[in-house]
């Protein structure tokens, strides 16, 4: 293990001196411009970060003040640096550079992807931890320094380095070194001015209620899951940047969507005042219902705020608060009784069942799902599709065309609007994308994904292969028009 005997001398400046004719920036900018020219001069620093970015890129725009920020806060530790790709096509072509803005860190010339958010704070959070060895050594004078240095510190205490707690202790720290900074001492002293015994951790966090002391076993599994549950405000924002965040905890989110502060002062004081009871079981989180709407519908819940709504992310199970009645402490506090004891049923989006499904393409939702897919007797080929998805409109003729030759009552062909109707909780896959694809097999409902071409053809020679009544596949009204193997495309 790496050792140091200050706070962030393992911050080492990230070069010697370099010209300034080679680290050119632009003016009142501690971004560095780079070209072809002055490339390898950066990659091969100890440590940088380098942005792939087009002008006109949206996103790139939205990083750029950020990126600014974060390059003044880091300097001289850590070189911040950009390459305009539509000057330097080759040298991004070199990297793989496949979208905008790529963000991608080297050491002495090796990439390796940035998977921070690009917001400033979390930017120079992110690459301090880069720049430091996986646990930072402490003597009892500089762990005050050092747990105050992010927004989330865990500090060990050991009798020695050599013990098995240790081990463990850094174990930890190497898997989440790119989310949090880890520091340990084996001075007593420290120990005592924090009125821990060794072996011991802490926590520190510049939010709530300021630190945490871990009281479980000290093995790896349970000590990340006290990190991952105690670096998380009780009630914080919730938006694209840390979503990820909320999802990689494991807990269930329950979201309280407002439209203005009103509605923070109002019901956001009723939730909040429920958020420390239920620690460890929830993430509470506050989310824009005006701006993220879109959520709202994925989450069933109607667009009038406030709502809140209980999500488990990984399984895709949602309990909805009744919207009719008032958000106030003890009604919200009755239904997560009810969540946490299990007496819940999740909530299943569905249009209704259809009066008539007799055509060759059969309509599913949610309440006819496992009548329809889930039908031993039959094999189902479905499509599940959202209406706005340019493949799924290209694909809706030849769908229709194969339901009409193909469908019959050994093979069924079946479409499923997946903005309008859920899965159900036990249906072991989640929709990533449209349209997708999956046969459901006759007999024992095996799932096979389809990945043939997208033409009748296709569909055809698929199940032929895959079906268990694939033998039995016939056409009706066949004719030999093969113009949608054209037509084939690609997500």
């Amino acid at each position: 293990m790496k050792t140091s005997t200050a706070l962030f001398c393992a911050l080492a400046a990230v070069a010697a001196y370099t010209p300034a004719s080679v680290l050119a920036k632009t003016a009142d900018s501690d971004v560095v411009v780079l070209t072809k020219d002055n490339f390898d001069s950066i990659a091969s620093k100890p440590l940088s970060l380098i942005e792939f970015y087009a002008p006109w890129c949206g996103h790139c725009k939205n990083l750029a003040p950020e990126y600014e920020q974060a390059a003044t806060e880091l300097k001289p530790d850590v070189i911040l640096a950009k390459v305009d790709c539509t000057e330097e096509s080759e040298l991004c072509e070199k990297h793989n550079v496949k979208g905008y803005p790529t963000l991608k860190i080297f050491r002495e010339g090796e990439p390796t992807e940035f998977k921070g958010q690009r917001k400033a704070d979390s930017i120079v959070s992110y690459m301090k931890k880069q720049n430091l060895p996986p646990v930072s050594e402490l003597t009892a004078d500089k762990v005050a320094d050092f747990a105050g240095s992010d927004k989330v510190v865990v500090v060990g205490f050991f009798k020695d380095t050599k013990s098995n707690e240790y081990k463990e202790f850094e174990q930890v720290a190497n898997s989440e070194r790119d989310n949090y900074l880890f520091g340990a001492t084996a001075d007593e002293v420290a120990a005592s001015k924090y009125d821990v015994k060794a072996p011991a951790v802490i926590l520190f966090k510049a939010f709530d209620e300021g630190k945490a002391l871990f009281d479980g076993k000290l093995k790896k599994d349970e000590l990340t899951s006290f990190i991952k549950t105690n670096s998380i405000p009780l009630m914080d924002d919730i938006g694209p940047d840390n979503y990820n965040t909320y999802v990689s905890s494991g807990l269930p989110i329950a979201y309280l969507f407002v439209g203005g502060e009103e509605d923070r002062k109002t019901a956001g004081a009723e939730v909040e005042a429920l958020a420390r009871d239920y620690k460890g079981k929830l993430q509470f989180v506050y989310i824009d219902g005006v701006k993220f709407g879109g959520h709202a519908k994925n989450l069933n819940v109607k667009e009038d705020w406030p709502a809140f709504v209980v999500q488990e992310p990984e399984a895709n199970r949602k309990f909805p608060f009744d919207q009719t009645k008032e958000i106030t402490k003890a009604n919200v506090k009755a239904f997560l009784d009810k969540y946490v004891a299990g007496k819940l049923e999740p909530s299943l989006k569905s249009e209704p069942i259809p009066e008539k499904n007799d055509g060759g393409v059969k309509v599913v939702v949610g309440k006819n799902y496992e009548a329809l897919v889930l039908n031993k007797d039959q094999d189902v080929l479905v499509e599940f599709y959202a209406p706005w998805c340019g493949h799924c409109k290209a694909l809706a003729p030849k769908w229709e065309e194969l339901g009409n030759k193909y469908s019959s009552d050994k093979i069924v062909i079946a479409k499923m609007d997946s903005t309008e109707n859920d899965l159900p909780v036990n249906a072991g896959f989640e929709i990533e994308g449209f349209p997708t694809i999956k046969l459901f097999k006759a007999k024992t409902n095996e799932i096979v994904d389809f990945d043939g071409d997208r033409t009748v053809e296709g569909f055809v020679e698929f199940l032929k292969k895959n079906a268990v009544h694939g033998d039995s596949l016939t056409a009706t009204d066949v004719d030999n028009d093969t113009s949608s193997a054209a037509e084939h495309e690609e997500l």
